[in-house]
């Protein structure tokens, strides 16, 4: 699940380039007395030679496939066996399930704030220690830092983020229709009827995702109301049924209540997951089920799945601006132990390490929180431009309302904030009532 934080800044236009892997190769590991040290590296880490560590997240597909990657690398250094547990949405039951069953994993990758706090509240997680905290103040800016602890405790290592403010565009569509890229919202929604106007539908929506139209919402309404409205929004210090929720869900409806702009028409998308919204985009060579896309720089992955080439067949251009500047929302996935010991410990510290990221960095489909990871380890342009941006934004990140909110309201399938925005795709028409709902499940989670 791709959650999101969120970077109020404007990030211009994206340079693309085809991907090229300008990244090093990775790097040997080197033996000490007890440890294991990279003769170009910091992290130190011990040996756990037969020790067994168990690692859940709720990554599939590629996804899983590099993290495994970096996986390896971290058996190959300590001599520990790694293995992966699939985990499902949301996160939080599917740990409670483990850990009532007696099986809970050393380590879950925990994708939101709410959550992290809920499993130090049931006294599930386990303080960082020494090691990863030394690592997390030396390549970390301490803005993400603080989104891993709580109550100034240390519990999370954010490893994965991703640049969510974009909107992803199949070249060809936009050159048959004379598009150009579009900069404000009122560009954006004239840019979509030009396509149509071609014969190509150009929105694509994943709607059976939920978790894609809270994005949705979070971009305009952080564009559009702005960082304070937001920052009240996300501690429910403002009710949903604001005057400016109901702007925010106007204006997503003049894209929503059109049904012909959209991929299969509301049905459709609510039947599209995330992964197949990308891949429609990028096939079909002159009739594509849709020109757009919008999520994050994750989508690279899914676009590798197609014939389509970044810089050539798909370019990207920012979230356009609805308010004064375009919105930068960034996702992040925080690596938490759920055990003591030494295994999860020297997991977290690989995990907080330069080498760890870079791996998964020169692999694609990531961006690091770590600042110290040097951008040249992206295999293409549009990457490195995306995660400079996240390091030049330091300490203005702002986690996304929905991952700061209790899971049941901002992170479960079927309900929620989920399930209304859902069912907003399916009525746009229905501002007021989206917004009492909104309003009544929120004040129901924030009192429990």
């Amino acid at each position: 699940m791709r959650r999101a934080a969120v970077v109020f800044t404007a990030v211009g236009a994206l340079a693309l380039a085809g991907c090229s892997d300008d990244g090093e190769g990775k790097d040997k590991a080197g033996d000490g007395p007890g440890r294991t040290q990279d003769s170009t590296s910091s992290v130190d880490l011990p040996k756990l030679d037969g020790e067994q560590i168990s690692v859940a997240a709720v990554w599939t597909g590629p996804e899983q496939a590099n993290f495994t990657k970096v996986l390896d690398e971290f058996e190959k250094r300590t001599g520990a066996t790694v293995t992966f547990v699939p985990a499902q949405d949301p996160i939080v039951n599917f740990l409670g399930t483990k850990i009532a069953g007696g099986q809970p994993p050393d380590v879950a990758m925990i994708p939101q704030v709410g959550a992290i706090q809920q499993a130090v509240a049931k006294k599930w997680a386990k303080p960082v220690g020494n090691e990863a905290r030394a690592q997390l103040g030396q390549n970390y800016a301490q803005v993400w830092q603080d989104l891993g602890a709580v109550d100034g405790t240390q519990y999370g290592v954010y490893f994965k983020a991703a640049n969510k403010s974009l909107i992803w565009y199949n070249a060809q569509a936009f050159d048959n229709a004379g598009a150009s890229e579009p900069k404000t919202w009122k560009d954006f929604l004239a840019t979509a009827e030009t396509v149509s106007a071609s014969g190509v539908t150009p929105v694509s929506v994943g709607g059976a995702d939920g978790w894609t139209l809270t994005d949705w919402f979070e971009n305009i309404y952080l564009s559009q109301a702005g960082p304070e409205k937001y920052d009240q929004l996300a501690k429910h210090e403002i009710a949903w049924t604001d005057p400016s929720v109901k702007d925010a869900l106007t204006t997503l409806a003049e894209l929503f209540g059109k049904p012909e702009l959209i991929a299969g028409g509301a049905d459709g998308a609510l039947q599209t997951e995330f992964p197949a919204s990308v891949t429609q985009t990028f096939t079909g060579g002159d009739q594509p089920k849709a020109a757009m896309v919008f999520e994050g720089d994750f989508v690279s992955v899914n676009i590798a799945q197609t014939k389509a080439k970044i810089g050539t067949d798909a370019k990207v251009f920012p979230f356009p601006a609805v308010g004064a500047d375009s919105p930068v929302v960034t996702g992040g996935d925080a690596a938490v132990a759920l055990k003591d010991g030494k295994g999860a410990q020297a997991l977290l510290t690989w995990l907080a390490s330069t080498d760890a990221a870079k791996i998964w960095a020169e692999a694609g489909g990531f961006i690091s929180p770590n600042k110290s990871l040097d951008v040249a380890a992206y295999p293409n342009d549009v990457q490195r431009t995306m995660a400079q941006a996240l390091i030049d934004a330091g300490d203005d990140v702002r986690f996304d309302m929905s991952d700061q909110a209790p899971q049941s309201f901002g992170g479960t399938p079927g309900k929620g904030e989920w399930k209304t925005l859902q069912d907003f795709l399916k009525n746009p028409k229905d501002v007021a009532g989206t917004q009492a709902k909104l309003e009544s499940d929120a004040a129901k989670a924030y009192k429990s």
